[in-house]
């Protein structure tokens, strides 16, 4: 018989391999396992047999010796009638719980599936549970019976330790007690990922095995309350029972004798035959056809049918791989694509390669990962790049608005920092990589999902991994079939996978529900589609071996994007031994630790307490309490990211821990040398050429990776974009000042705040004028200069050839001219970024020069020079910026700040002018600066404030009053500000109370 082994006959270095949970020390009984038994059964005596003997002795027959009447209903209720009607609910109460008993200790002596729900039976089901497992914690049923006791809290939860690590070394009844209730998720990946590295192989030598030398075992009857399994079965004879993969990969579907097949390696039975690997050895075998005459004749004919089985189960197994392409859930799975001409072409220049494909294609000769100036970890990192820049753009609005209101003295009116260096080109290639309309359509499908299994009252599926395609479309593996997906929703290429396509996406509305899948990230591309690994569902430790500065990047990668992702909710994030320097991006989300101890200390209490809170619940997993009432307020992920490797004893505590950590909402990846790590379910390996490998999945991924000087420059931007960092060092000076004087005239003026107009060239030509006004719009908010490729980015958000980028900015060039001394008014910096001369300006730009020099410049020392300043820069202000911008263009603007930034420049141009004004007792005017102000920034808090005192300075009570009424009606549900009420009280007593004020 060919002999199968499960290591590579080549000469290279083993590849990483995906195993179950390796395994553990067992857990030896003690005293108090003994007195915890005694306590129970004991206890069990009270409940079963005196509870009953109580009430008969005490209470006697509760129930009426007659028929019912009518009079009944007239007589008063006496103390005995009360008491035989609780007699009556405790009668009832005992024999729920005896059910209970029964139920549960029947589960626990078969060691056969979960224990079946005694309806409405909740406490009374836990209960039972806690003292039949503490009555059996003596046997060795108790090893696989104690998982379901992680959920009663902390009465037993000395043992749990223990009972982990006895219930792995026993997989058979770790498999049927745990991972049945993880609906086989679990037991489909951890126990057949294996399986694929070594198919082939049998397959080829399978055909070569003939009766003569094939060893056979017969699956014994169980010796007490110990049952045969798969593991202790490849220890006895294979010498490893991690090699029990190897014998369920032999037998799998199978007929047996009994007429069932084996399906599952954690569902075996007594009297099954098993075909064993050749070189298994020991005196229970059966070899056929000399088999030894302690075996019946009976079962020599079993073993003689079974063996037919196999040549037919092999022959088949080999023509379904052909035909279905080998769909086993233990791999992920590129999706297939749907053809190109089933999707819409876009416009003449748009809709050309993604911006990921064109980074790749561009990357060129340049070794050092930096096309054109640009980080390309970055550019090619689309949800990476969007998160980021999403949450760039939070920090530094937080910051102007803490500025604005003071919260940080003398940074009032502070233009953001310009990034410079390396922090600029991070900043340029997160613009050029970012995708935040996939990152909405992600969002939103993920969530619409879950709405339209509500609907259906249907459970969340376990998603294993998110595929998106190239042509947008989604995918979702799944890691067992769930029946027909809810519309817009179809089946893909098989039952394990649900596609959306990005049509039927783009109709989905915000809706308020959780997200259904926070622990999605982007692990790498692979046949031109992102793969999202389900960190949170994979059913133990998902590992990665590599070099340590490989992993770093890979780590990082995993963390920045967690931390800012836009399809999760709350999520925590616990970073240990990398990643001190990352909590920056954001700190509500990410948490550093010391060391593996402190993590230890930590998830052994989220555990304990998740275990808890399921159970009382009444849930299942994580997945069905994120649905219903109950969604808002837990059920958040923990995604713990360990790039050392844990020393063995600590090795053996996480696997423990992350054995039931799929229902519990953890995950967990862990960073190891060796590519050994104990509990390690998934196993990756990050190479130095950047390919992120996991054969047995079936994957050979391009990383996503953040290197450390991306890292760094990354984090910068966020250090700089802190509102509480150095507020005596940067100052309120514009990045660009104009001359405001008649002798500053420009030769090209655009008005940017309220309808684009252009003053001083002639309108393009018709197709490409829109394109070339948005692209002289976007180069007139950034003065520092655009990188070319952020503008091809801008205009072109999914991606467009050099050429076509090219062509543009040559008819950009040529549209905008040159000034009298010859000089183009389009020009080139020596960092290659496009800018503007000063000859080019806009509205905004005079905006904030006339502020400036009204507080800071000429009008600081002149009265008469401050108020006409003041008075021309409001007058400016004719609406929003860009009012009537064409629909679907300009999407850009989402990752700037100038919407925050207006606003609050209008309200601070408003409150300066009115200051003005009330120094000369002018409050009429005063209340006209502020009004005008107002209709640009209605929400901003100052305005309010000094509204109410100009109002109050003219001396009429009822103006004010109406004037609080207003502001009343205007903050809706959220009330006044605290400042706007303090104020109110001071200036307006009676306000609470008037009907005026409220009213």
């Amino acid at each position: 018989m060919a002999r199968r082994t499960t290591s590579s006959s080549t000469g290279t270095s083993p590849s990483p391999r995906n195993r179950t949970p390796q395994p553990l020390p067992r857990r030896r009984r003690t005293f108090g396992d003994f007195v915890k038994a005694l306590g129970a059964f004991v206890a069990l005596l009270v409940l079963l047999v005196g509870v009953p003997g109580a009430l008969a002795v005490s209470v006697g027959w509760p129930l009426p010796h007659g028929a019912p009447q009518m009079e009944w209903l007239q007589r008063e209720i006496s103390v005995s009638t009360f008491i035989n009607v609780l007699t009556v609910i405790v009668w009832f109460a005992w024999a729920q719980f005896t059910a209970c008993v029964l139920v549960e200790v029947k589960a626990a002596l078969s060691g056969v599936g979960m224990p079946n729900r005694v309806p409405g039976a909740g406490a009374s089901q836990l209960l039972a549970r806690q003292l039949v497992a503490a009555l059996l914690l003596v046997s060795a049923a108790a090893a696989s019976f104690t998982p379901g006791l992680s959920q009663l809290g902390q009465s037993l939860e000395g043992n749990q330790h223990g009972s982990v690590a006895a219930a792995q070394q026993t997989p058979g009844l770790f498999g049927q007690q745990q991972e049945q209730a993880a609906s086989h998720a679990a037991a489909a990946v951890a126990e057949q990922a294996a399986d694929a590295a070594d198919a082939a192989a049998h397959a080829d030598g399978a055909g070569a095995t003939e009766d003569g030398d094939t060893k056979y075992y017969r699956i014994q009857p169980p010796e007490g309350r110990h049952h045969d399994s798969l593991w202790e079965v490849a220890q006895r004879h294979l010498g490893d029972g991690r090699r029990y993969k190897e014998i369920y990969q032999l037998n799998k579907d199978r007929t047996q004798p009994d007429g069932s097949k084996l399906s599952e390696a954690s569902l075996i039975r007594p009297g099954w035959i098993l075909e064993m690997p050749g070189d298994a050895h020991g005196g229970e075998l059966v070899e056929m056809p000399d088999a030894t005459p302690e075996v019946s004749q009976q079962v020599q004919q079993q073993i003689h049918d079974y063996a037919k089985t196999g040549d037919q189960q092999r022959g088949g197994s080999a023509n379904r791989q052909n035909e279905q392409g080998d769909r086993d859930t233990a791999h992920i799975h590129v999706p297939q694509q749907r053809p190109a001409g089933e999707h819409a072409a876009g416009g003449e220049e748009r809709r050309e390669p993604a911006p990921a494909e064109a980074a790749q294609a561009s990357q060129g000769s340049e070794g050092s990962g930096f096309t054109f100036g640009l980080p390309e970890a970055l550019v090619g990192a689309p949800l990476l790049a969007a998160g980021l820049l999403g949450a760039l753009g939070r920090r530094r609005r937080q910051a102007l608005w803490q500025s604005a209101l003071g919260a940080v003295g003398g940074r009032r009116g502070m233009e953001p920092p310009v990034p410079t260096g390396s922090a600029a080109d991070a900043q340029d290639a997160l613009l050029v990589g970012a995708d935040p309309e996939g990152v909405r359509l992600l969002d939103l499908s993920l969530r619409g999902l879950a709405t339209a299994l509500a609907a259906e009252s249907r459970p969340l599926p376990t998603v294993y991994a998110a595929w998106l395609g190239g042509n947008g479309d989604l995918h979702l593996q799944l890691a067992q079939p769930a029946g027909k997906p809810p519309t817009p929703w179809q089946l893909g290429q098989d039952q394990t996978f649900w596609m959306l396509a990005r049509a039927d996406a783009e109709q989905y509305e915000e809706v308020d529900t959780a997200a259904p899948y926070p622990g999605l990230v982007s692990l790498g591309t692979m046949d031109d589609s992102r793969l999202l690994l389900n960190l949170e569902a994979v059913p133990g430790i998902v590992s990665l071996s590599g070099s340590a500065a490989d992993r770093a990047g890979v780590f990082a990668s995993v963390a920045a994007e967690l931390a800012t992702n836009g399809w999760s909710d709350r999520m925590t994030i616990t970073l240990v031994g990398f990643g001190e320097d990352l909590t920056p991006l954001a700190p509500n989300r990410l948490r550093h630790l010391d060391d593996v101890e402190a993590l230890v200390e930590t998830m052994e209490a989220e555990t304990r307490q998740r275990r808890g809170a399921l159970g009382a619940a009444g849930h299942d997993s994580v997945l069905t309490g994120r649905t219903g009432p109950a969604q808002h307020t837990r059920w958040a992920p923990h995604l713990v990211l360990l790039a050392t490797e844990p020393s063995a004893e600590d090795a053996v505590t996480l696997a423990e821990l992350a054995a039931d950590a799929g229902r519990l909402g953890i995950g967990y990846l862990v960073g190891t040398e060796s590519g050994d790590l104990p509990g390690a379910a998934w196993e990756m390996e990050i190479t130095s050429e950047g390919k992120l490998l996991a054969p047995l999945l079936g994957l050979e991924l391009d990383a996503q990776l953040l290197p450390v000087a991306q890292q760094r420059a990354v984090v910068e931007l966020f250090v700089e974009a802190d509102p509480e960092r150095d507020p005596d060092g940067p100052t309120t000076t514009p990045p660009f000042l104009v001359d405001i004087s008649e002798q500053g005239r420009p030769a090209v003026y655009a008005r940017l705040v309220g309808s684009y107009e252009i003053i001083g060239l002639e309108t393009p030509d018709g197709e490409r004028s829109p394109l070339l006004h948005e692209a002289l719009a976007l180069l007139l908010l950034h003065r520092e200069g655009v990188h070319p490729r952020v503008l091809s980015a801008a205009l072109w958000p999914r991606g467009v050839t050099d050429d076509v980028r090219d062509a543009l900015v040559e008819r950009l060039r040529d549209w905008l001219g040159a000034d009298p001394d010859g000089t183009a008014r389009l020009g080139t910096d020596e960092a290659g970024r496009l800018t503007l001369a000063k000859t080019v300006v806009s509205d905004l730009d005079v905006l904030r020069s006339l502020y400036h020099e009204a507080t800071q410049g000429k009008g600081v020392n002149s009265r008469v020079v401050r108020g006409r300043l003041l008075t021309d820069a409001l007058v400016l202000v004719r609406g929003p910026l860009l009012a009537d911008r064409p629909q679907g263009r300009y999407g850009w603007l989402t990752h700037e700040i100038i919407d925050a930034q207006l606003p609050l420049l209008v309200a601070d141009i408003g409150l300066a002018l009115s200051a003005f004004h009330l120094e000369k007792d002018r409050a009429e005017k005063a209340i006209e600066a502020l009004n005008a102000s107002m209709n640009s920034a209605p929400r901003d808090e100052r305005l309010w404030n000094e509204l109410l005192r100009a109002t109050h300075a003219t001396g009429d009570t009822d103006r004010l009053k109406g004037l609080a009424a207003d502001l009343v009606t205007r903050s809706g549900a959220r009330g006044l500000p605290p400042r706007t009420e303090a104020l109110l009280d001071e200036l307006l007593p009676a306000w609470r109370t008037d009907g005026a004020a409220v009213g």
